[in-house]
């Protein structure tokens, strides 16, 4: 019987074993998709226990704290309830996460970052909470701190077109004496929700950012290239869309103007309005960034807010989301194609929450592959509800088996939280046990240039050569 999370732990061959130590484990991390907080980070934020760092803003830990029957003021907070109580609430839960990846990952997240080897749970937690409170208490366990010790290059935050971006600016200051950059990620996706309660809101908000008015479809255009400019000029070459479903319909730029002016006056857009503005902004936008040479993201297929009630309580982002099964092959080929008809499709990354379009995109992308970019269009890691061992290994032989799984571009973090850089160990020691079972098995050849080559390529080289940072 293999000990528990052991230094060989998920490497079941001495193929993988040699991949893992020998290559893989010490790679630098590229995490060009996260939630990570941009003034956090310049702040360099401190921690005052362990619950802070490890438990505030975690949606993952909270729904497994929700399964377990803990009570929402444990999880989220409440009047009267202490730091220490919520503690004490998810160390009762761990134990029942055997079989979900939080069981590895909070483990992992002890271990590495706290030195902490102990199973965690009820009976331990007290002395758990002072070794860790005591770690936080000393040196070398702020923000940047945990980004250095991951050996993390490049961070990718997800900003907002009317972000100020003012701490990026101060961060791009401070880059050589960081030893990592912090870069942002143009997510316009509140431009787009045309039928949102807070759409006129923002629009507002994202003229005052232009600094122009948007009373035209034309003025919105104008401020989005306007931002995009900005946010290249500040360092940022990656864009990201959470395409809940994915939207296309023929449209011109005369019939999405209109719909737009139906929008500023407060009258109903349509779904298939809306499909038409959403439509023609999106194929606007990847031709800009084509333009600009960065990556675009796809985030597909998510079921948001599902619980109305805990929406209203708490608010996005909490913990009520799911996986979604609306169409993605069709809508999807047609705008890459429309874009790729003047040759202005750019390199793009296309995830999927739901692990039965794997398939579907693998296929799909090889139809848009060429200008000489090796893995121009990529499938996205594993994510979100299929950031698990098993996720991770459908999406890796779903790209093997279509495409070429030796250029993808590898894992990230999809986090709020400083302490998931030990999800890339984790993708690491999945990938290359995979890798280690087919030379083991006679399915690829025992060529340790050509493995190596391979390993380091899907853990960083990849990232580096195609985000172009």
């Amino acid at each position: 019987m293999k000990a528990f999370m052991d230094r060989d732990f998920m490497l079941r061959n001495e193929t993988a074993k040699r991949l893992y130590h020998d290559y893989a484990a010490a790679m630098p991390i590229i995490d060009y998709h996260c939630h990570l907080s941009q003034q956090e980070i310049y702040e360099n934020r401190t921690y005052a226990n362990l619950t802070e760092v490890w438990l505030y803003g975690d949606h993952y830990k909270w729904r497994a704290m929700r399964a377990n029957g803990v009570e929402e003021k444990y999880i989220t907070g409440g009047e009267g309830v202490s730091d220490y109580d919520r503690f004490l609430a998810y160390a009762r839960t761990v134990p029942m996460t055997v079989g979900n990846p939080l069981y590895h990952w909070s483990h992992l997240e002890l271990r590495r970052l706290f030195g902490i080897e102990e199973l965690i749970n009820e009976r331990n937690a007290p002395a758990i909470w002072e070794k860790a409170n005591a770690k936080l208490r000393g040196g070398g366990f702020a923000v940047q701190d945990f980004i250095r010790g991951a050996g993390v290059e490049v961070v990718c935050t997800t900003d907002d077109p009317a972000d100020s971006l003012e701490h990026h600016v101060l961060l791009a200051s401070q880059a050589s004496e960081l030893g990592f950059r912090v870069l942002p990620s143009f997510r316009p996706d509140k431009a787009l929700e045309i039928n949102r309660p807070a759409y006129l809101g923002y629009l507002q908000k994202l003229g005052e950012s232009a600094q122009r008015k948007l009373a035209s479809y034309d003025d919105l255009l104008q401020a989005l290239e306007s931002r995009a400019r900005h946010f290249h000029a500040v360092g940022g070459r990656v864009s990201d869309h959470a395409l809940d479903y994915v939207p296309w319909a023929e449209t011109t730029r005369e019939e999405a103007a209109s719909i737009y002016e139906k929008a500023l006056l407060g009258e109903g857009v349509s779904l298939e309005e809306e499909r038409i503005y959403k439509t023609h902004t999106l194929l606007f936008l990847g031709r800009l960034y084509a333009e600009l040479g960065w990556s675009m993201q796809y985030h597909i297929n998510a079921q948001r807010n599902n619980n109305a009630r805990q929406f209203a309580s708490l608010g996005p982002d909490t913990g009520f989301d799911s996986i979604g099964d609306s169409p993605v092959a069709g809508p999807l080929v047609r705008l890459l194609d429309r874009m790729d008809e003047t040759d202005r499709l750019p390199r793009t990354i296309v995830y999927s929450i739901n692990p039965t379009d794997n398939d579907v995109l693998a296929a799909l992308i090889g139809s848009f592959q060429g200008g000489g970019v090796p893995g121009k269009i990529q499938l996205g890691s594993a994510w979100w509800f299929n950031d698990t061992k098993d996720g991770m290994l459908e999406q890796l032989k779903s790209l093997g088996n279509m495409g070429l799984l030796p250029r993808f571009v590898g894992m990230l973090t999809d986090s709020r939280s400083f302490l998931s850089y030990t999800r890339h160990e984790y993708f690491r020691r999945v990938f290359c046990n995979l890798l280690g079972e087919w030379v083991e098995q006679g399915e690829a050849p025992d060529d340790e240039a050509l493995l190596r080559e391979i390993v380091q390529g899907v853990c960083y080289e990849n990232a580096k050569a195609y985000f172009r940072f």
